[in-house]
């Protein structure tokens, strides 16, 4: 292993606190009993002083100010930063100094965590401080942190911003760019509010597999794993929808699942192949239904993140306020590109993909073509929260057939700043019809469609037994996160995003040098 300068001073000051007789990584217990957001929010000097006589707190030293015999020093806990006082007869009170004159001011460095007990003061430039007359290591830290520059009045003039350290090391990350955690703490708030939104009308929070026996529920290419006990191939889910239609036919009237689902596909701002979907079904539900108590929750969680249902995403402002627009899917390809794709066959489908200058892949069907089009020339046009109704039969293999429109499946799915959102049917529960629209997908996969369904016997098989009109929806977790934080980027609501194998250290500098040889 190659050290740096900086670490192999580290772990020498480490082994001076050992000889000491002082243990850099001691039992975990310490008595917390405040936080720094709470001081800095609660303390006012000459009112209630009391409260704050006795303050225990723990954290990262994140900067200090030497002044000889007293320090002013930065401690990061998980709430905020506070000032600390630290004087040296304060907490070195006898003849022996050592604990101020050697360990802090010569064996503890940015980053170590320390525990300090003291009295909470206001300094003579206005700033809420703890003085400290007690302290304790708590952790040695061994590897140096990146250096964030701040002005005087603090603020950040050079942060860490490169994504190859942010993503792959997102527990310094959040280290030095603690602001980063809001994110994490809305995306957070955001899940709970669901969960009560949901359970406050009775909905049922359940489990379904992870390892499947076959990928069912989407159009995805799966990620493939062997079961070794079993001695057969699995599969990591691509979407739980199926299972949860079988709870759907054992009598459960509305259920949902938070569900971590793997799609073996391309990565880029807006999709990773490990993401989170909340999916949910209702008995006797249609998608009119499924519409109105979409926007009624992500009304909710607008307000709830934020007190309004306006909120900037770059430089666009977004209302959640309900009702959403509607408008169908093929007059949104109408309105953006001047052609009617109704009644449309495969290969006028192709000409108008040419005219439009797209080139699909051949083993495309009638529903892909129409997706293509739609995807590349109108879904960015659709940045206030609209619902797209009523898709191509093509295009949902497990969507009931439109009551009133031929060809056509009862479907919305929601746009918001150009990215869908939501996906949503009045389900199929015909087993007869989705037999043979399985039947299609196996057509498309013998084509070359690696994305096309799988039949799954044994869902048609509850279908058998009666499922009731249904209503159900997927709805992507992470892309509404990223807007209900102002995020461009999912690696940016992931705390940690799928990245490339980290090289071993000297590998890089090994294959430039065998390339300057060839």
């Amino acid at each position: 292993m190659h050290l740096s300068e900086q670490e192999i001073i580290r772990r020498e000051k480490l082994a001076k606190l050992q000889e000491m007789g002082i243990d850099p990584y001691p039992a975990p217990l310490f008595p917390v009993n405040n936080t720094a957001a709470n001081i800095l929010a609660n303390f006012k000097e000459g009112e209630n002083n009391a409260d704050f006589k006795e303050v225990v707190l723990a954290g990262r030293i994140m900067g200090v100010r030497d002044m000889g015999k007293a320090n002013f020093a930065k401690l990061q806990d998980s709430t905020g930063i506070i000032q600390l006082y630290i004087k040296r007869d304060e907490i070195a009170p006898g003849e022996d100094k050592s604990l101020y004159d050697k360990v802090w001011k010569h064996l503890t460095d940015i980053g170590d965590i320390i525990g300090v007990k003291g009295y909470v003061f206001t300094t003579k430039t206005g700033e809420t401080s703890l003085h400290v007359h007690e302290l304790t290591v708590l952790t040695k830290s061994l590897k140096p942190l990146p250096v964030v520059k701040t002005t005087a009045d603090g603020d950040t003039f050079d942060a860490v911003t490169d994504p190859e350290f942010r993503y792959r090391q997102r527990y310094a990350d959040l280290i030095v760019n603690p602001q980063v955690k809001d994110t994490f703490l809305k995306r957070t708030k955001l899940i709970n509010t669901i969960r009560d939104f949901l359970n406050e009308r009775g909905a049922i929070e359940v489990d379904t597999p992870v390892l499947q026996a076959i990928p069912g529920g989407a159009a995805a290419r799966p990620f493939v794993t062997h079961h070794n006990a079993l001695d057969v191939p699995f599969y990591l889910r691509i979407a739980n929808e199926l299972y949860l239609k079988r709870l759907i036919v054992g009598g459960f009237d509305w259920v949902y699942e938070f569900s971590r689902n793997f799609r073996n596909e391309g990565m880029d701002r807006t999709h990773n192949p490990e993401f989170t979907v909340l999916e949910w079904y209702t008995a006797y539900k249609d998608y009119f239904w499924l519409m109105e108590i979409t926007e009624q929750m992500l009304e909710t969680i607008a307000m709830n993140l934020h007190g309004t249902t306006k909120l900037m995403v770059g430089d666009k402002e977004i209302d959640f306020k309900a009702p959403f627009k509607r408008i169908t899917l093929y007059d949104a390809i109408k309105e953006h590109t001047g052609i009617d794709v109704n009644n449309m066959d495969e290969e006028q489908l192709r000409e108008a993909c040419k005219q439009l200058g797209l080139y699909p892949d051949p083993a495309f069907g009638k529903g892909k073509l129409i997706d293509e089009i739609f995807s590349e020339k109108c879904e960015g046009h659709f940045v206030q929260p609209t619902f797209i109704t009523d898709y191509p039969v093509e295009m949902s293999p497990l969507t009931k057939k439109h009551r009133s429109k031929p060809g056509l499946v009862e479907r919305f799915e929601l746009m918001v700043n150009g990215k869908e959102i939501a996906n949503a049917y009045s389900e199929l529960n015909d087993p007869i019809d989705q037999r043979e629209r399985f039947e299609e997908q196996v057509k498309l996969m013998e084509r070359g469609d690696d994305e096309a369904m799988y039949i799954d016997h044994d869902f048609l098989r509850a279908l058998e037994y009666g499922m009731p009109p249904t209503g159900g929806i997927g709805i992507g977790i992470d892309r509404l996160t990223m807007l209900m934080t102002n995020n461009t980027s999912i690696q940016d609501v992931l705390l940690f995003p799928q990245m490339r194998p980290e090289k071993p250290e000297g590998q890089e500098q090994e294959e430039e040098k065998a390339a300057e040889n060839k």
